[in-house]
């Protein structure tokens, strides 16, 4: 995996204990739109988590608990190269970097803490420079508990 510039986009949600994910439209990994009709949807147990790894550079995670949609991105700065980052910073709130700041993430770092990812775990994840986004996000669906259907889609890519 780590070799490959990977794109992807995959939804995953609790139902009767347990956890199932699907791979979302590849179009998700460019049009945010995609993700959030498809965590509307997808209401069960807990909300629905939808993953984003972009190209070798990013990921984004949103949750959507009821009525609530809780977003973030591991690098505030990709929006000054990808229409996506810009979106989900529009959506958040958040005004676009400038060149010169840090390489932080943004939005909300709490949004898997009820699912066992604090913030400063979430932090962590993001600035493993070592990791490229699909493995980082593995790493979080691991922790959720739903790493062995993560790896099932990667892999299947």
């Amino acid at each position: 995996m780590a070799n490959e510039t990977l794109e992807f986009a995959l939804l995953a949600w609790r139902e009767d204990g347990s956890w199932n994910a699907s791979r979302l439209p590849d179009d998700a990994a460019q049009d945010i739109g995609i993700a959030l009709d498809a965590l509307r949807v997808q209401q069960v147990d807990g909300g629905a988590v939808a993953m984003l790894a972009i190209d070798d550079s990013f990921f984004i995670v949103i949750r959507q608990v009821g009525e609530d949609m809780k977003m973030m991105m591991s690098d505030a700065l990709a929006a000054l190269e990808y229409e996506i980052a810009s979106e989900v910073l529009e959506l958040l709130d958040i005004d676009s970097p400038e060149e010169d700041d840090a390489d932080e993430p943004a939005g909300d770092l709490n949004l898997l803490s009820d699912l066992g990812i604090d913030a400063m775990d979430l932090q962590m994840i993001c600035d493993d420079s070592e990791k490229y986004p699909d493995e980082q996000l593995e790493s979080i669906a691991r922790q959720i508990g739903f790493g062995d259907k993560f790896l099932e889609i990667v892999e299947n890519l």
